[in-house]
């Protein structure tokens, strides 16, 4: 069993080597950066040409890295097989009720663990874009989705599919992704979005829908961020609490199901059923 699991490139240990690694890169930068502009009051950890190029160089040495490791064939790390359109529907409503259910692990945290003023500062300056609201689009809807997908979809669950249950294979990768973003107070929504794509991976095998949802989430959190007011003030908004989370996880349970239904593929491994 263990020479079968060592097979393929990642196994879990490997997967969080790879990951360190990116971190690692993009610190070797960011670091002294964050010195010079602490001391200099500059900014220029925060330059859009310094964050283009970090970010495309790093993510290119990792993909390239992590595939030669790999190897496998493209269409073995990232898939692309035909998917049924229709469940874009209950992609975009599974993520917009569970944000609603995502307030009760956020109440939770926020009490007995109180975010602090730089973490807001710092998830502020995620959904700020240098060109203003396409700026912040482009970021965290265009270019992070593609980003993370390619890597925690791509190259870590396509590996560990082969080392691992399918199971196994989408709570470790999940748990790695939302690990990677280096803060608890994201954790639940990261955790629970990597579960959703890694099983939407299990059953389209189809890394653009997995980029596609990520894209949906995102671009979701950052209009609630924008127009955080005028959603609030809209009827369903107004209920009682009990009642947002009473219709939201009757959304969520319709919509696994619908994703379920839509997401069916013809499967070659029974134990992906």
């Amino acid at each position: 069993m263990n020479e079968f699991r060592d097979k393929y490139y990642p196994t879990v240990l490997q997967a969080i080597h790879l990951l360190v690694l990116y971190i690692f890169i993009q610190s070797l930068v960011d670091f002294p950066l964050a010195m010079i502009d602490y001391y200099n009051d500059t900014e220029y950890l925060y330059h859009p040409v310094k964050k283009i190029l970090l970010g495309v160089g790093s993510t290119l040495f990792i993909l390239y890295f992590g595939f030669k490791k790999s190897q496998a064939t493209l269409k073995e790390v990232f898939p692309v097989k035909a998917f049924n359109p229709l469940i874009l529907f209950p992609i975009i409503t599974f993520l917009w009720a569970m944000q609603n259910l995502l307030e009760i692990p956020n109440k939770f945290l926020d009490r007995y663990i109180p975010p602090p003023d730089w973490f807001w500062e710092m998830f502020n300056k995620i959904f700020e874009g240098d060109f203003g609201f396409w700026g912040a689009f482009m970021k965290v809807a265009v270019v992070a989705p593609v980003v993370e997908e390619l890597i925690f979809r791509g190259l870590i669950l396509q590996g560990f599919r082969r080392n691992y249950s399918p199971f196994v294979a989408v709570l470790i990768s999940a748990l790695l992704f939302a690990l990677f973003h280096l803060n608890p107070w994201q954790f639940p929504a990261t955790f629970m979005l990597g579960l959703l794509l890694g099983w939407i991976m299990l059953r389209t095998d189809n890394i653009l829908l997995a980029i596609l949802g990520h894209s949906i989430n995102n671009f979701l959190v950052l209009i609630s961020i924008t127009y955080w007011k005028e959603i609030h003030e809209l009827h369903f908004y107004l209920l009682q609490k009990p009642m947002i989370y009473l219709y939201s996880s009757i959304v969520v349970i319709i919509s696994i199901i619908l994703i379920y239904i839509f997401g069916k593929r013809r499967i070659t491994n029974v134990n992906e059923l």
